[in-house]
């Protein structure tokens, strides 16, 4: 069986334990590699300063070798937070406006994937197996088919691939679109993506798709492309919500909101995820229905998120003056109506939180899939589920049949939303919620994972 070889941007490490740490992703694919023996090199998250980096630092655990490389301030500033974060992301979630484009980062960032290919080409044989995840590693590929690499190489983007007129406004997405063509399988979250990809080769017309859709031929190469919806551990999730009811965090999170009804958000703060639109979706609601003042409390946990970015920054105070107005206006003495959390909460307990919720509350503007959605429906408790608010702009949508799907940017129809599921009969629920179940016990991380790399290895 060929070894695995996984390039992300930033490295999973079990800790000292030898632990797998939390989340679905990080456990599917060690799992994978586990399974066949390989190797996890990205970025170790640090800085050498203005020095060049040494070599990459290597770590065994079991069958799995992780291969981490620090870059330069130069490299973190023009390739991470400049390209990647200030042109890829912003137009991947639709935010042209937001976009600033400069030859300098964009330089930056093909130089880190050529240095990223350099580090990985001596540890690499020739029947390896080698899966590159997500926007910041886009050039990868054709970076090591130029050194005379001709393995199987897959690709899967972890965020929207946006369509053919809000693309062609970056002004190297030719460059990009080429560098996806060096893959022999690209995966994209919902079929939407997938179509907004075909649909810009076609467009711009430098590319079609054959064999029924299935496959891409463009830049003198036919490649695969496929819809893979990624997932959570849903059995091991569903076990965490049931056990957290014994924490004592969350224990007195129940306590604190005895007697109301708990509507609960999670995101990273980031401006692709709709929180200042909720929030007044959430006012208009108590504006609406006076019956509901001091018997709801919305739980908004949002952690920071890449605050050396300017616009992350000015949304983080933006929320907090959000929230803070809205209880003032519309709270009272014994009742604050938002509880803002600007920090992370520890996997397990959010399990806990997302099972005493009776609204979960997931309506970003754009998401390319959105697994809060997902732990909130595998949290639930069967026998008296809540109900999952859901923005029709994330790729769950095209997933979570049971939810009540919204527009986020439709502040009156979302606070509906909210007044519809505080009042959704217990066997509505009941129903909406084991069809969610359901599919994502079928559709869990590890069918992601491999679904995904049985299309790359086949022919």
């Amino acid at each position: 069986m060929s070894r695995l070889v996984v390039v992300s941007n930033r490295v999973t490490v079990p800790d000292k334990t030898g632990a797998a740490p939390a989340g679905g992703l990080a456990v599917a694919l060690q799992a994978a590699l586990e399974e066949r023996g390989g190797i996890w090199m990205g970025w170790s998250g640090n800085s050498s300063g203005n020095e060049e980096p040494g070599p990459l630092e290597m770590q065994e655990h079991g069958a799995i070798t992780y291969a981490l490389t620090d870059l330069t301030d130069t490299d973190v500033e023009e390739y991470y937070h400049g390209f990647a974060n200030r042109v890829l992301w912003p137009i991947c979630h639709y935010r042209m406006d937001l976009a600033e484009y400069g030859r300098k980062e964009m330089a930056g960032y093909f130089r880190v994937n050529r240095f990223f290919a350099q580090k990985l080409a001596p540890l690499l044989k020739e029947d390896d197996i080698i899966w590159v995840h997500d926007y910041h590693l886009i050039p990868l590929a054709a970076e090591l088919r130029q050194m005379g690499f001709k393995n199987k190489i897959g690709f899967f983007l972890h965020i929207p691939w946006p369509p053919a007129d809000v693309l062609f406004t970056m002004p190297v997405h030719e460059q990009i679109m080429r560098g996806l063509s060096q893959y022999d399988l690209v995966g994209f979250q919902t079929d939407f993506d997938l179509d907004n990809f075909g649909g810009g080769l076609v467009r711009e017309g430098i590319g079609e798709r054959i064999d029924g859709g299935k496959k891409f031929s463009t830049f003198g190469r036919t490649f695969k492309g496929g819809a893979y919806s990624i997932s959570i551990e849903t059995e091991i999730f569903s076990k965490f919500a049931i056990k957290a009811e014994k924490n004592a965090m969350v224990r007195k999170a129940r306590q604190s909101v005895e007697g109301k009804d708990l509507i609960i958000g999670v995101d990273r703060l980031d401006y692709s995820k709709g929180i200042t639109q909720r929030i007044d979706a959430f006012e208009q609601f108590v504006a609406t229905n006076p019956d509901h003042h001091n018997k709801v409390t919305y739980l908004q946990i949002t952690p920071k998120s890449r605050s050396e970015v300017p616009e992350y920054e000015q949304m983080q105070r933006m929320v907090a003056e959000q929230a803070g107005r809205v209880n003032g206006a519309i709270g009272t003495v014994d009742w604050v109506p938002i509880r803002y959390i600007n920090r992370s909460v520890p996997r397990p307990v959010l399990a806990g939180l997302y099972r005493l919720a009776k609204i979960g509350l997931v309506t970003p503007l754009r998401d390319g899939m959105n697994l809060v959605a997902k732990e909130y429906v595998a949290a639930q408790d069967p026998e008296d589920p809540g109900v999952l608010v859901l923005s029709r702009f994330a790729g769950a949508a095209r997933e979570l049949r049971g939810a009540l799907l919204v527009n986020p940017y439709d502040i009156e129809g979302t606070a509906h939303a909210i007044a519809r599921g505080l009042s959704m009969p217990l066997d509505e629920r009941k129903q909406r919620w084991q069809m969610m179940m359901d599919h994502l016990l079928t559709y869990d991380i590890n069918r992601w994972c491999d679904d995904f790399l049985k299309d790359l290895i086949e022919d």
